[in-house]
C-alpha cells in the first residue's frame, strides 16, 4: 500500500505529541522495528523489543518517554505508542476517497435510494428500497438485501452479505465474506423432528463499528440483534439471534456468542470464547481465550478458565467435586493440626 510521506515535526502536531530531535525528518512508511530501513517510522510499545533500538534501519521511531535518552534516531514521545502509531499510520495510509457512480455491472433495484456520492462496485446486487447513504463505498460482489440501510461512509470491502431490513450506521468498515442478518438458529422440537421459528427481527450496527472477515451476525427472532458504537468483531465470529453488544467491547477471532446474551460496554472477549445463551455479561468484564462461560458475570473483572469435554455424568460429578474442594481442603488443613499435636504430646509425655 502506497504511503503519504510526512515531516516528523507535521506529525507531532497533528497528533498532539512531543518531538524528538530532527523535525525535517521524512517519513515515507511505516515499518517493524527490526526490519525497518530508511523512511520508515516504527514503534517501541513492549521491551521485548527494544534491544533492536540501537540498531534500527528506521529513520524515526514511536517510543515512550523512559526510552527516549536511548534512541539514536529522531522520534515521537508518547504516553501509549501503540495509540500513537495507530494514528500516525492512518496519515501515512489515508483510505482512498470514494468516487460516487455505480459499475455498469451492478443491478441495482429502481426502488433503491442511492446517494450520488456513493459507490456501487462490480457484480453488486442492491435490493427494492435499500438506503445507501453518502460517502459509502460497496465492493465488489456484495448483496445488499432489501429494505436495508447503509450509513454515511460505511465501506463493504467486498463478497459482503447485508440480507434484508439490516440497518448499519456510519463509518462501519466491513471486511470480505462477513454475512450480517442471516436467520438465527430457531427450531422448535416437534416429537424428534425440527420445525423452523421465523426469524423475523433484524440486526442494528451502530457506528464506528468494525467487522471482520467471514464473522456472521445473526437477525433477531423477535426482537433486533444489536451491535452498538465503536464495537471491534475480529474474523471469523459468530454472534447469534437477539444478542446484544454494549459500546467499545472488542471481540478476538472464532469467539461465539450464543441467543439472547447481553454483553456489557468495554468488554474484551479473547480468541475462542464461548459463551452460552441467555447470559448478562456487565461493563468492563473480560475473558481470556479459550473461556468457557455458562453464567452470568455482572461485576467488571479478569474472567478465565474451561474443562474438556467428558460425558455428562462425569462431568456432573467433577463440577460437585469442585465445588466440595474447599471443604475437603479445610478438612485436610484441621486433621493435619490435629496429627501435628499428638506427635506433639507424644514427644512431651515421654522420659525425661
Amino acid at each position: 500500500m502506497k504511503a503519504t510521506t510526512y515531516r516528523l515535526a507535521d506529525l507531532a502536531t497533528r497528533i498532539g505529541v512531543e518531538l524528538l530531535g530532527d523535525g525535517d525528518t521524512r517519513v515515507t512508511h511505516a515499518d517493524t522495528i527490526q526490519d525497518a530501513k530508511k523512511g520508515a517510522i516504527c514503534f517501541l510499545a513492549n521491551s521485548k523489543y527494544r534491544h533492536y533500538l540501537p540498531d534500527t534501519g528506521a529513520s524515526a521511531v514511536i517510543l515512550g518517554r523512559e526510552d527516549a535518552a536511548h534512541s539514536p534516531i529522531p522520534g515521537l514521545i508518547s504516553d501509549n505508542p501503540y495509540l500513537t502509531y495507530a494514528r500516525v499510520a492512518s496519515l501515512l495510509y489515508p483510505v482512498a476517497q470514494v468516487v460516487g457512480g455505480v459499475h455498469i455491472s451492478a443491478v441495482v433495484s429502481e426502488s433503491a435510494v442511492v446517494d450520488p456520492g456513493a459507490w456501487i462496485g462490480p457484480c453488486c446486487v442492491i435490493g427494492a428500497n435499500v438506503e445507501i447513504h453518502a460517502d459509502v463505498s460497496i465492493g465488489p460482489g456484495c448483496v445488499i438485501d432489501d429494505n436495508s440501510v447503509i450509513g454515511e461512509q460505511t465501506r463493504l470491502v467486498a463478497k459482503v452479505t447485508v440480507c434484508s431490513g439490516s440497518v448499519i450506521g456510519k463509518r462501519v468498515l466491513i471486511h470480505p465474506g462477513a454475512v450480517i442478518g442471516s436467520d438465527g438458529f430457531g427450531n422448535a422440537n416437534d416429537q424428534g423432528t425440527w420445525v423452523k421459528v421465523p426469524q423475523i427481527g433484524a440486526v442494528i450496527i451502530g457506528d464506528d463499528v468494525e467487522i471482520g472477515a467471514n464473522t456472521t451476525i445473526d437477525r433477531g427472532a423477535l426482537r433486533d440483534t444489536v451491535i452498538a458504537d465503536g464495537v471491534r468483531l475480529d474474523n471469523q465470529i459468530q454472534i447469534a439471534h437477539n444478542v446484544r453488544i454494549g459500546e467499545h467491547t472488542a471481540i478476538a477471532g472464532c469467539a461465539g456468542v450464543a441467543g439472547s446474551t447481553t454483553i456489557g460496554k468495554y468488554c474484551t472477549l479473547g480468541g475462542g470464547v464461548g459463551l452460552s445463551g441467555h447470559l448478562e455479561i456487565g461493563d468492563n468484564v473480560h475473558f481470556s481465550g479459550q473461556t468457557l462461560v455458562t453464567r452470568s458475570f455482572k461485576d467488571p473483572g479478569y474472567y478465565s478458565g474451561n474443562l474438556p469435554a467428558v460425558t455428562n455424568g462425569e462431568w456432573r460429578k467433577t463440577i460437585a467435586r469442585i465445588r466440595r474442594l474447599e471443604n475437603v481442603i479445610q478438612r485436610l488443613n484441621t486433621l493435619e493440626k490435629e496429627v501435628f499435636r499428638e506427635k506433639i504430646d507424644k514427644k512431651t509425655d515421654g522420659p525425661v
